[in-house]
Protein backbone atom coordinates (compact mmCIF):
# COMPACT_ATOMS: atom_id res chain seq x y z
CA UNK A 1 0.00 0.00 0.00
CA UNK A 2 1.73 3.16 -1.25
CA UNK A 3 0.23 5.73 1.13
CA UNK A 4 -2.15 5.40 4.06
CA UNK A 5 -5.81 6.34 3.57
CA UNK A 6 -7.30 9.28 5.44
CA UNK A 7 -10.62 7.69 6.33
CA UNK A 8 -11.99 4.21 6.84
CA UNK A 9 -15.54 3.25 5.85
CA UNK A 10 -17.04 0.22 7.57
CA UNK A 11 -19.70 -2.19 6.52
CA UNK A 12 -21.74 -2.81 9.68
CA UNK A 13 -23.92 -5.91 9.53
CA UNK A 14 -21.63 -8.92 9.73
CA UNK A 15 -18.38 -6.94 9.69
CA UNK A 16 -18.90 -4.87 12.84
CA UNK A 17 -21.86 -6.63 14.42
CA UNK A 18 -23.01 -10.17 15.07
CA UNK A 19 -26.50 -10.27 13.61
CA UNK A 20 -26.88 -14.02 13.29
CA UNK A 21 -27.03 -15.11 16.91
CA UNK A 22 -29.33 -12.22 17.80
CA UNK A 23 -31.83 -12.93 15.01
CA UNK A 24 -31.85 -16.67 15.77
CA UNK A 25 -32.64 -15.81 19.40
CA UNK A 26 -35.46 -13.50 18.29
CA UNK A 27 -37.02 -16.17 16.09
CA UNK A 28 -36.79 -18.70 18.92
CA UNK A 29 -38.44 -16.27 21.34
CA UNK A 30 -41.27 -15.30 18.98
CA UNK A 31 -41.89 -18.95 18.07
CA UNK A 32 -42.51 -19.55 21.79
CA UNK A 33 -42.19 -23.32 21.57
CA UNK A 34 -44.26 -23.75 18.44
CA UNK A 35 -42.78 -26.25 15.98
CA UNK A 36 -40.46 -27.77 18.62
CA UNK A 37 -37.20 -29.08 17.24
CA UNK A 38 -37.19 -26.72 14.26
CA UNK A 39 -33.73 -25.58 13.20
CA UNK A 40 -34.19 -21.81 13.16
CA UNK A 41 -30.62 -21.35 11.94
CA UNK A 42 -31.74 -22.57 8.52
CA UNK A 43 -34.51 -19.98 8.45
CA UNK A 44 -32.15 -17.15 9.41
CA UNK A 45 -29.49 -18.26 6.94
CA UNK A 46 -31.99 -18.38 4.08
CA UNK A 47 -33.47 -15.08 5.19
CA UNK A 48 -30.09 -13.39 5.09
CA UNK A 49 -29.41 -14.70 1.59
CA UNK A 50 -32.78 -13.44 0.35
CA UNK A 51 -32.21 -10.10 2.07
CA UNK A 52 -28.94 -9.59 0.19
CA UNK A 53 -30.63 -10.37 -3.13
CA UNK A 54 -33.74 -8.38 -2.32
CA UNK A 55 -31.77 -5.33 -1.24
CA UNK A 56 -30.01 -5.17 -4.58
CA UNK A 57 -33.20 -5.61 -6.59
CA UNK A 58 -35.33 -3.05 -4.78
CA UNK A 59 -33.60 0.34 -4.63
CA UNK A 60 -35.62 2.96 -2.83
CA UNK A 61 -37.42 0.41 -0.64
CA UNK A 62 -36.68 0.70 3.09
CA UNK A 63 -34.44 -1.91 4.66
CA UNK A 64 -37.21 -2.92 7.05
CA UNK A 65 -39.56 -3.51 4.13
CA UNK A 66 -36.93 -5.70 2.48
CA UNK A 67 -36.71 -7.74 5.69
CA UNK A 68 -40.49 -8.19 5.74
CA UNK A 69 -40.80 -9.13 2.09
CA UNK A 70 -37.95 -11.61 2.21
CA UNK A 71 -39.27 -13.10 5.46
CA UNK A 72 -42.60 -13.87 3.78
CA UNK A 73 -40.75 -15.59 0.96
CA UNK A 74 -38.46 -17.69 3.15
CA UNK A 75 -41.34 -18.79 5.38
CA UNK A 76 -43.30 -19.83 2.31
CA UNK A 77 -40.27 -21.69 0.93
CA UNK A 78 -39.85 -23.59 4.22
CA UNK A 79 -43.57 -24.23 4.64
CA UNK A 80 -43.71 -22.47 8.01
CA UNK A 81 -47.07 -20.86 8.73
CA UNK A 82 -47.11 -20.34 12.51
CA UNK A 83 -46.24 -16.64 12.49
CA UNK A 84 -48.95 -13.99 12.47
CA UNK A 85 -48.57 -10.58 10.83
CA UNK A 86 -47.64 -9.13 14.23
CA UNK A 87 -45.09 -11.92 14.76
CA UNK A 88 -43.52 -11.12 11.40
CA UNK A 89 -43.22 -7.45 12.30
CA UNK A 90 -41.44 -8.48 15.50
CA UNK A 91 -39.15 -10.83 13.62
CA UNK A 92 -38.20 -8.09 11.16
CA UNK A 93 -37.36 -5.81 14.07
CA UNK A 94 -35.05 -8.51 15.40
CA UNK A 95 -32.39 -7.36 12.94
CA UNK A 96 -31.88 -4.16 14.91
CA UNK A 97 -30.77 -6.10 17.99
CA UNK A 98 -27.18 -6.65 16.96
CA UNK A 99 -24.06 -6.62 19.13
CA UNK A 100 -20.48 -5.73 18.19
CA UNK A 101 -17.94 -8.51 17.84
CA UNK A 102 -15.54 -8.53 20.84
CA UNK A 103 -12.68 -6.92 18.90
CA UNK A 104 -14.75 -4.07 17.48
CA UNK A 105 -14.91 -1.43 20.22
CA UNK A 106 -11.20 -1.56 21.15
CA UNK A 107 -10.28 -1.87 17.47
CA UNK A 108 -12.33 1.17 16.46
CA UNK A 109 -10.84 3.28 19.24
CA UNK A 110 -7.34 2.44 18.06
CA UNK A 111 -8.22 3.19 14.43
CA UNK A 112 -9.96 6.43 15.41
CA UNK A 113 -6.74 7.68 16.98
CA UNK A 114 -5.27 8.04 13.49
CA UNK A 115 -8.12 7.92 10.97
CA UNK A 116 -11.61 9.25 10.43
CA UNK A 117 -13.92 6.27 10.89
CA UNK A 118 -17.44 6.08 9.50
CA UNK A 119 -20.06 3.57 8.52
CA UNK A 120 -21.11 2.81 4.96
CA UNK A 121 -23.96 0.39 5.41
CA UNK A 122 -27.20 -0.76 3.84
CA UNK A 123 -28.88 -0.44 7.23
CA UNK A 124 -31.02 2.64 7.73
CA UNK A 125 -29.58 5.60 9.64
CA UNK A 126 -31.89 5.34 12.65
CA UNK A 127 -31.05 1.68 13.15
CA UNK A 128 -27.31 2.31 12.93
CA UNK A 129 -27.57 5.18 15.43
CA UNK A 130 -29.43 2.97 17.90
CA UNK A 131 -27.11 -0.01 17.73
CA UNK A 132 -24.04 2.26 17.80
CA UNK A 133 -25.22 3.96 20.98
CA UNK A 134 -26.09 0.62 22.54
CA UNK A 135 -22.77 -0.93 21.54
CA UNK A 136 -20.52 2.06 22.26
CA UNK A 137 -19.30 2.40 18.67
CA UNK A 138 -17.27 5.65 18.37
CA UNK A 139 -18.00 6.68 14.78
CA UNK A 140 -16.96 10.09 13.49
CA UNK A 141 -19.82 9.91 10.97
CA UNK A 142 -22.63 7.61 9.91
CA UNK A 143 -23.29 7.06 6.23
CA UNK A 144 -26.07 4.81 5.03
CA UNK A 145 -27.02 3.89 1.49
CA UNK A 146 -30.44 5.21 2.51
CA UNK A 147 -28.88 8.67 2.05
CA UNK A 148 -28.15 7.87 -1.60
CA UNK A 149 -31.42 6.06 -2.31
CA UNK A 150 -29.63 2.88 -3.35
CA UNK A 151 -28.12 -0.26 -1.83
CA UNK A 152 -24.53 -1.42 -1.97
CA UNK A 153 -22.92 -2.45 -4.24
CA UNK A 154 -24.40 0.38 -6.30
CA UNK A 155 -21.52 2.79 -7.11
CA UNK A 156 -23.64 5.73 -5.97
CA UNK A 157 -23.32 4.55 -2.37
CA UNK A 158 -19.52 4.76 -2.35
CA UNK A 159 -19.50 8.03 -4.25
CA UNK A 160 -21.89 9.51 -1.71
CA UNK A 161 -19.52 8.84 1.18
CA UNK A 162 -16.59 10.19 -0.81
CA UNK A 163 -18.53 13.36 -1.57
CA UNK A 164 -19.61 13.98 2.02
CA UNK A 165 -16.11 13.44 3.39
CA UNK A 166 -14.60 15.56 0.59
CA UNK A 167 -12.00 12.89 -0.02
CA UNK A 168 -10.95 11.25 -3.26
CA UNK A 169 -11.62 7.50 -3.58
CA UNK A 170 -7.93 6.68 -3.17
CA UNK A 171 -7.98 8.48 0.20
CA UNK A 172 -10.68 6.13 1.48
CA UNK A 173 -10.52 2.51 2.59
CA UNK A 174 -13.56 0.26 2.59
CA UNK A 175 -13.53 -2.29 5.44
CA UNK A 176 -15.81 -5.30 5.12
CA UNK A 177 -16.12 -9.05 5.54
CA UNK A 178 -18.07 -9.24 2.26
CA UNK A 179 -15.88 -9.46 -0.80
CA UNK A 180 -18.49 -8.11 -3.22
CA UNK A 181 -18.54 -4.89 -1.15
CA UNK A 182 -14.77 -4.51 -1.33
CA UNK A 183 -14.59 -5.31 -5.02
CA UNK A 184 -17.26 -2.76 -5.86
CA UNK A 185 -15.41 -0.09 -3.86
CA UNK A 186 -12.11 -1.04 -5.47
CA UNK A 187 -13.56 -0.53 -8.94
CA UNK A 188 -14.02 3.13 -8.01
CA UNK A 189 -10.47 3.49 -6.71
CA UNK A 190 -11.05 2.86 -2.98
CA UNK A 191 -8.48 1.03 -0.88
CA UNK A 192 -9.81 -2.21 0.59
CA UNK A 193 -9.45 -4.15 3.85
CA UNK A 194 -10.94 -7.61 4.20
CA UNK A 195 -11.86 -8.66 7.75
CA UNK A 196 -12.60 -12.36 8.16
CA UNK A 197 -15.73 -13.18 10.18
CA UNK A 198 -15.93 -16.99 10.32
CA UNK A 199 -18.92 -16.89 12.69
CA UNK A 200 -20.94 -14.41 10.65
CA UNK A 201 -23.51 -17.12 9.92
CA UNK A 202 -23.09 -18.99 13.17
CA UNK A 203 -21.07 -22.09 14.04
CA UNK A 204 -20.78 -24.29 11.00
CA UNK A 205 -22.15 -21.64 8.66
CA UNK A 206 -20.59 -21.36 5.22
CA UNK A 207 -18.55 -18.16 5.06
CA UNK A 208 -15.78 -17.17 2.65
CA UNK A 209 -12.87 -16.17 4.91
CA UNK A 210 -10.00 -16.79 2.49
CA UNK A 211 -7.48 -13.95 2.23
CA UNK A 212 -7.10 -12.48 -1.24
CA UNK A 213 -4.06 -10.65 -2.67
CA UNK A 214 -6.38 -8.26 -4.51
CA UNK A 215 -7.22 -6.53 -1.22
CA UNK A 216 -4.79 -4.01 0.27
CA UNK A 217 -5.15 -5.58 3.71
CA UNK A 218 -6.40 -8.92 4.98
CA UNK A 219 -7.01 -9.17 8.73
CA UNK A 220 -8.52 -11.54 11.26
CA UNK A 221 -10.28 -8.73 13.13
CA UNK A 222 -10.21 -4.96 13.73
CA UNK A 223 -7.39 -5.18 16.25
CA UNK A 224 -5.18 -6.81 13.63
CA UNK A 225 -6.34 -4.22 11.10
CA UNK A 226 -5.30 -1.46 13.54
CA UNK A 227 -1.89 -3.06 13.89
CA UNK A 228 -1.40 -3.25 10.13
CA UNK A 229 -2.38 0.42 9.86
CA UNK A 230 0.12 1.34 12.61
CA UNK A 231 -2.48 2.37 15.18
Amino acid sequence: MATAPQALLFDVQGTVTDFYSQVVATVDRVAAGRLPGTDWTTLVGNWHELYLTGAVKQPGVSVREVYLRTLDQVLDDLGIDIFSAQDREELADGWQHQVPWPDVVPGLHRLKSRYTIATLTNMDVARVVRLSKQGGLPWDAIFSTEMAGVFKPDPAAYRMASRYLQLAPEQLMMVACHKYDLRSAAELGFRTAFVARPLERGPGGEVDVAYEPEFDINAADLLELAGQLNC
